[in-house]
């Protein structure tokens, strides 16, 4: 069937590519259309439009899995029209659930009896999980204080400067400040000594981080449990720690087996972990799971029957797609210790590759360290003439997605590329890289240093001269502020 209306509203329609096949009338972009249109018609206008969106193979600023075997494939699709939440309905998956929950529990050496289960959930990512281990320590925290009739209104969290959004995240929507330790040039990380020194008797936990998103390095988490055992003893508190284990930990238990991090350490309470990212699910699917029953108050437990049967939840959502959990039990069973640790090595060694291919260049210092989550991260010796948002925008040219990103406080002068290794990122891939950057780099030198020409403009003009430091700083601003104004722009136009 064709339609034979055409129309000429260019910014506020949605026009197909193969208008003269399937449909001629456009559509309204941020309207429902009147009349239904083929479904041929309504395929080839959404796909044409995602053809725009970059290759998701080639985004290295992702963490995210994005591929996975044909055969799981399938298993998702196969349930796409689950909803988990339904357990009487679907009770095979939340068996799976179950199943995945005591999986990663064992993974994370919790002290379990033969007969007892792991106290843990899937969650829809770990944003949700991290929300919900947060919400457990706050609690628990209130009717500790509540019941020593002391006051309970004022809970915080120690953490690094480096945490991922979903920490201030929390903080916010659940009122809990959030004590950071600064960063500093060549550390950045959270300093275990500082971390500690800066707890008191609100303090619901410390979070420790295993794969900051910066530069993949893992804290010290053993280091922060001794030191806090140390203090507890010494004020009577009894300050647990939370791991935020998000990109470690799938890694961790096969790279590094005898590194203490999980429930070895006795004041780890909960560890959040990915699926979607190491454990090599598609987004979105995380798991939170607690040391034991204890850790989780009963009270934040709702208990259900609408659906046909007594049912626990404990989720910050409702309604979600059981395929994740299924896909997640797949890799579980598919690649057990020996597959998980083949994939994590070969990760590994291909981060090797990249790194050694950026340091022949002699133009990059290497952020990242070789022990950690598999990624490289690192920045310009010298970028007086051109800097890394600049690299970051011309690799796009190539097809890549390489994030450029200023550090926290107090390392926000220092300026950072990253390139995160995955499953599907292979070493002809890390070596056709390494090309590519050299290519930007010639390039780059042949142009003329716009921003810094500009600064050398002010200062001639009678500016004060600026630091090193500030001017990097300042830098760093207009390329923020640059690529910032661009996503607007795209946005508009979309």
């Amino acid at each position: 069937m064709v339609l034979s209306k055409t129309a000429s509203q260019s910014d506020v329609s949605v026009h197909s590519t193969f208008a003269s096949r399937y449909v001629r009338d456009s559509l309204p972009r941020f309207r429902m259309p009147e009349n239904s249109i083929p479904k041929e018609a309504a395929y080839q206008i959404i796909n044409d439009e995602l053809m725009l969106d970059g290759n998701p193979r080639l985004n290295l600023a992702s963490f995210v899995t994005t591929w996975m075997e044909p055969e799981c494939d399938k298993l998702i699709m196969d349930a796409i029209n689950k909803n988990y939440v339904d357990m009487d309905e679907y009770p095979v998956t939340t068996e799976l659930q179950n199943r995945c929950v005591n999986m990663i529990a064992h993974l994370f050496n919790a002290p379990l009896g033969e007969k007892e289960t792991a106290v843990g959930v899937g969650t829809v990512g770990s944003s949700e999980a991290i929300m919900l281990a947060g919400l457990a320590f706050k609690r628990k925290w209130q009717n500790k204080r509540k019941a020593e009739g002391k006051p309970y209104d004022k809970p915080n969290i120690v953490t690094g400067a480096n945490v991922q959004v979903c920490w201030e995240k929390f903080a916010r929507y659940f009122e809990v400040e959030l004590k950071e330790v600064k960063l500093r040039e060549g550390y950045y990380v959270m300093d275990p000594v500082q971390a500690v020194e800066m707890v008191d008797e609100n303090t619901i936990c410390v979070a420790a981080i295993l794969g900051s998103t910066l530069n993949g390095e893992f804290e010290d988490v053993k280091l922060v449990n001794d030191l806090l055992v140390e203090k507890n003893k010494e004020t009577g508190w009894d300050t647990p720690i939370h791991v935020d284990a998000a990109s470690g930990g799938f890694i961790a238990p096969f790279l590094y087996p005898e590194l203490e991090w999980d429930f070895r350490l006795p004041l780890v309470k909960s560890i959040n972990v990915s699926g979607h990212k190491y454990g090599l699910v598609y987004a979105g699917i995380g798991w939170v799971i607690w040391r034991n029953k204890e850790d989780l108050p009963e009270e934040l437990i709702f208990h259900i029957n609408y659906l046909g049967a007594d049912q626990p939840t404990f989720t910050l959502n409702f309604s979600k797609g059981s395929s994740q959990v299924i896909a997640q039990y797949y890799q579980l069973i598919r690649l057990g210790h020996e597959g998980y640790r083949n994939v994590m090595e070969n990760c590994h060694e291909n981060a090797m590759v990249l790194k050694e291919g950026l340091e022949k260049t002699g133009r990059f210092n290497i952020v990242s360290k070789d022990n950690g989550v598999p990624l490289v991260a690192f920045s310009l010796k010298d970028n007086k003439r051109h800097d890394e948002f600049e690299i970051s925008e011309y690799l796009r040219r190539f097809g890549w997605i390489v994030p450029a990103y200023t550090m926290p406080a107090d390392a926000q002068h220092i300026t950072v590329l990253r390139v995160v290794i995955r499953e599907d990122f292979s070493r002809t891939l890390a070596e056709r890289l390494v090309l590519d950057i050299t290519k930007v780099l010639h390039e780059l030198d042949t142009l003329p240093a716009k921003v810094n020409a500009k600064l050398a403009m002010a200062e001639e003009n009678g500016h004060v001269k600026k630091s090193e430091i500030e001017t990097q700083r300042e830098i760093a601003a207009f390329w923020k502020k640059y690529v910032a104004e661009r996503k607007t722009n795209k946005n508009k136009i979309c």
